[in-house]
């Protein structure tokens, strides 16, 4: 392609008296020999660096062909004009743009496969071009719809359904549009979210496909297809969706990210995710819809596993005064921030009705991973308020049969959320470890330093006390 010189000679005049002849040529019947004109006329402005000039006649030969209903002869004309030597980049994108304009027309009157082919002669022509690398991801985009269509037809197999939609999503994920910086950054958001999800559609039918006693990591699996979808979605600028008019944007992006972590058992992602969403202006002055996030982040958060971070929103959210609203959520969370025992014959009798309707609990392993994280919560705080307890007594405590005891303990062990070593000899479990010669001077040293500060203070007290007498007795 050649960038634009110096325009040497005006070719107006020509190309004005040529494109009502040929115009009228083409309609009688004589379209190649129109097009012969048109093309003789264009080497010379495009020799001449006629800008003006190349792109009127570029553009009269694509709509004599379109006129004409001459879609092969359509086809060539667009590959030919763009394979000149010397043609100028903007030529080139004013037919490419013209013709996409075409697209829905062609579909809707002369069928999908004439539609098909001119798809394929853009996609040809838009090939490795950085100045069309717009215009060629919009019209892959079309044609990734159009094999995603082709797996809802209600005939398909299941290895049709299955080609479609790798088809479709091949055809997205080979565009790297966070680079295009000709892109309009809603347009770039739009195109990696429909990447996104079509790898979450490919990847939820490649894993139904596997075995469940395979795991995710089975050769088959949708596990490459979950990772892309997760590294897509690194690539959405966050701060770009809090904007007002990226809204319908940013519920889309949180809804695919929660899908995704899902997916992983990330529920503390998942918590993340949805108080994004219930932060939303739009989500906020819809009071079932924010109910209903609020809800999700309370499910989510007790579903995490503990560590600081878990701990520090837990908190955060039992402080929101939303939250005040919500009586049996609010209590299920206050159950947790307090120290206090939670039997799980008590929980699930309290909640278990009303928690196992929801889309969320309905899912045995979630129900699951909330009685574990009953018995975590028990466990830390038996280890809060015993320095040692019989493993029976635990076991009482805890609901759990003896085994099922040790391997909480063990798991809460080695993620060091506590310190416990059990001696199964005499079945005791010890929650303080040995403490060497040094640590206990040091608290014995801390002691002293906070008692010898209460005397002090006592003494000025007093001193204050026997002045003040001194002076009304004077």
């Amino acid at each position: 392609m050649a960038e634009v010189k110096k325009q040497e000679k005006d070719f107006t005049k020509e190309v004005d008296e040529l494109l009502p002849e040929t115009s009228a040529l083409a309609k009688s019947g004589g379209l190649s020999d129109a097009l012969e004109k048109l093309l003789v006329l264009e080497k010379q402005t495009r020799n001449a660096n006629d800008l003006p000039s190349t792109t009127r006649l570029a553009k009269a030969a694509l709509e004599l062909c379109y006129e004409s209903r001459d879609y092969t002869q359509l086809n060539s004309t667009i590959s030919l004009l763009s394979k000149k030597h010397g043609q100028l980049k903007v030529v080139v994108q004013a037919i490419v743009e013209q013709a996409i304009s075409w697209l829905p027309g062609i579909r809707q009157e002369q069928g999908v496969e004439k539609w098909l082919e001119l798809v394929e002669t853009l996609r040809s022509v838009t090939e490795g071009k950085i100045f069309l690398e717009t215009p060629r991801a919009r019209v892959t985009l079309v044609l990734s719809h159009y094999h995603e269509t082709l797996s809802k037809a209600p005939n398909a197999s299941a290895a049709t359904i299955k080609e479609a939609l790798q088809t479709a999503s091949d055809l997205l994920s080979d565009l790297q549009v966070e680079t295009y910086s000709s892109m309009e950054r809603r347009e770039k958001t739009e195109f990696i979210l429909e990447q996104m999800r079509l790898l979450i559609t490919v990847a939820r039918l490649k894993d139904t496909e596997v075995p469940v006693k395979q795991g995710k990591n089975a050769l088959g699996s949708g596990e490459p297809e979950w990772v892309k979808a997760k590294v897509g979605g690194r690539k959405v600028n966050e701060s770009f969706l809090k904007e007002k008019a990226n809204e319908d944007l940013k519920l889309k992006y949180y809804d695919l990210m929660i899908q995704q972590a899902l997916h992983q058992s990330a529920y503390l992602e998942v918590a993340k995710h949805y108080e994004k969403v219930w932060d939303t202006p739009s989500i906020k002055e819809d009071e079932s819809k924010s109910r209903a996030a609020l809800e999700h982040i309370v499910y989510y958060v007790v579903l995490a596993p503990h560590d600081n971070e878990q701990s520090d929103m837990l908190h955060h959210l039992f402080a929101n005064p939303a939250l005040e609203k919500l009586e049996l959520h609010y209590n299920l969370v206050k159950s947790f921030v307090t120290r206090e025992l939670m039997r799980w014959p008590g929980i699930e009798s309290l909640y278990g009705p009303f928690l196992r309707t929801t889309p969320v609990f309905s899912v045995s392993k979630q129900w699951e991973d909330l009685h574990t994280r009953v018995v975590e919560h028990n466990v830390r705080v038996v280890a809060q308020y015993y320095t040692r307890i019989t493993l029976s007594r635990l076991t009482v405590l805890l609901d759990l049969t003896p085994q099922q005891t040790e391997e909480t303990l063990a798991r809460l062990v080695v993620s060091h959320t506590i310190w416990a070593r059990v001696d199964r000899p005499a079945g005791i479990v010890n929650f303080r470890s040995k403490r060497g010669a040094e640590d206990v001077m040091n608290d014995w040293s801390s002691d002293m330093q906070k008692l010898l500060g209460l005397v002090e203070k006592t003494w000025i007290g007093m001193n204050a006390a026997q002045a003040a007498q001194s002076r009304i007795k004077a």
